[in-house]
């Protein structure tokens, strides 16, 4: 199948995706004239092996362990991409797949995904909505589902954000703000240990701006292995009327990303492990993905991404850009 491009705007912003992965393939602010996201640049490229870069992950965004997970006694095995764990859906997740174009209007689109039953051992045939929505200043995404089977969902676009206008600035001069006390302690396969720690003074507090050069330089400076040479983190969001999820800012630029959601958590990813074909590099974009926690199938603590059979979910993301 090949590679469909549509672009939705409005007098704020121009958006551009890609039927392949739901991807969003451009953000682009008309004032300052700046796309704010990394892209693969040639379009065909997301017909191919990438890593989910403005993709919709699915149908699990983020890690399960040893690839398998029980419903009601019943043992299921997951097609395992990361050594024995498996990683944003397999090794053939969402992100790799072409969607269908439902309907298109000047300022919203439509794409669906029919995941058979078993496909990469998840169970259910399940059907997934992703929508993409400019109101103002505002990008709403929304994932709407349904399975005739009970299984686990995790739905999260994986855009690498950039705010500066030359993208090989790297992400340094941005600064973050997320509203969050919590994140989810990882063992050294990047897999929840199951316990919350608390951001207080550590370097994992973004209570207050901060400048994620500053924190990118913390990590480089100790004698780590690459994948924990900067952030892949889940934060727990703090419950608030507003679904806030937290702040990117460019000095440089003067641009403001906002972040709301009504998941309970933020995947922070600071692209330590970016490298495509010498087009994207490490630090070159920051991922802010809303979702579930990573391996919540295996952790009783953590909120379910279990779904019965037959009925409707909807999660959304509401990015504001000013």
């Amino acid at each position: 199948m090949k590679v469909e491009s549509s672009i939705i705007q409005n007098k704020f912003l121009r958006v551009q995706t890609l039927n392949y992965g739901a991807s969003l393939f451009e953000v682009y602010q008309k004032k300052n004239k700046i796309n704010l996201i990394l892209n693969l640049r040639s379009k065909e490229s997301y017909r191919y092996k990438h890593p989910s870069v403005g993709s919709t992950c699915g149908r699990y965004a983020g890690r399960i362990s040893n690839a398998k997970f029980k419903i009601r006694n019943k043992k299921f095995n997951l097609n395992a991409n990361e050594g024995k764990n498996i990683l944003h859906g397999g090794k053939v997740g969402f992100s790799n797949l072409p969607w269908k174009k439902l309907n298109q209007t000047k300022d919203k689109i439509v794409y669906q995904l029919h995941s058979s039953d078993n496909d990469q051992g998840f169970p259910g045939n399940l059907v997934v909505n992703c929508t993409y929505h400019l109101r103002n200043n505002f990008l709403i995404i929304k994932y709407e589902y349904k399975s005739n089977k009970s299984t686990h969902v995790n739905l999260t676009n994986h855009s690498y954000w950039n705010l500066e206008k030359n993208k090989k600035n790297m992400i340094y001069n941005h600064e973050l703000k997320l509203n969050s006390a919590k994140y989810l302690q990882i063992n050294k396969n990047l897999i929840p240990t199951g316990k919350f720690k608390k951001v207080r003074k550590s370097i994992y507090d973004f209570s207050n701006f901060e400048n994620l050069g500053k924190k990118i330089n913390y990590f480089k400076k100790k004698k780590l292995n690459i994948k924990f040479k900067g952030f892949d983190t889940t934060f727990v969001l703090k419950k608030n009327i507003r679904n806030l999820v937290g702040t990117l800012k460019n000095n440089n630029t003067n641009i403001q990303v906002d972040f709301f959601s009504n998941l309970p958590g933020v995947q922070l990813y600071s692209a330590q492990n970016l490298n495509y074909k010498k087009k994207l590099f490490p630090y070159q974009g920051i991922c802010l993905e809303t979702q579930y926690f990573p391996d919540a199938p295996n952790k009783k603590n953590f909120p379910s991404t279990l779904i019965k059979p037959n009925k409707r979910y909807t999660c959304f993301t509401k990015i504001k850009i000013s």
